[in-house]
């Protein structure tokens, strides 16, 4: 088997990348969008004169920054196929998990929560899929014959 031509349980694109790991690329990618999204529309609240006795637009915002830029660049490297962002999205669909349990329960926003929930419970479940496991597995060695 050829790691350019697998198409049984987790279809590889001709590029050898798993389609998990492509999903799981652009729900991390849509999330860091997400988040420096979020960034942008504090900084413009903050250039706009919008108030800030409360909490500074500009802090949160560079704090944004520095987190989904680099959940931004885990997608993006998951996309071109660099096996260096998935434990940076590992890590951001975990620490997410109670962000959405936070909105279920405490916020009393249910559908945003689910919404949250949803996405980074797909988000891992790409991320450990078998096919994503295999492909970031194939540099450390020979694999064991299945089954």
């Amino acid at each position: 088997m050829t790691t350019g031509d697998q198409h049984d349980d987790g279809a590889q694109a001709e590029s050898g990348i798993p389609t998990t790991v492509r999903v799981a690329g652009a729900i991390v990618t849509l999330e860091g969008l997400a988040g420096v999204g979020t960034a942008v529309v504090l900084i413009v609240r903050a250039l706009t004169g919008h108030d800030q006795s409360v909490a500074s637009g500009v802090g949160t915002a560079m704090w944004f920054i520095a987190l989904f830029g680099g959940v931004l660049a885990a997608g993006i490297a998951l996309l071109r196929g660099k096996r260096w962002g998935r434990a940076i999205a590992v890590i951001a669909q975990i620490l997410l998990l109670p962000v959405a349990w936070s909105l279920l329960t405490d916020s009393h926003q249910p559908l945003y929560g689910t919404l949250l929930a949803v996405v980074a419970l797909g988000g891992l479940a790409a991320l450990f899929a078998p096919a994503s496991s295999r492909w970031m597995a194939q540099d450390y060695g020979e694999l064991p014959e299945e089954r």
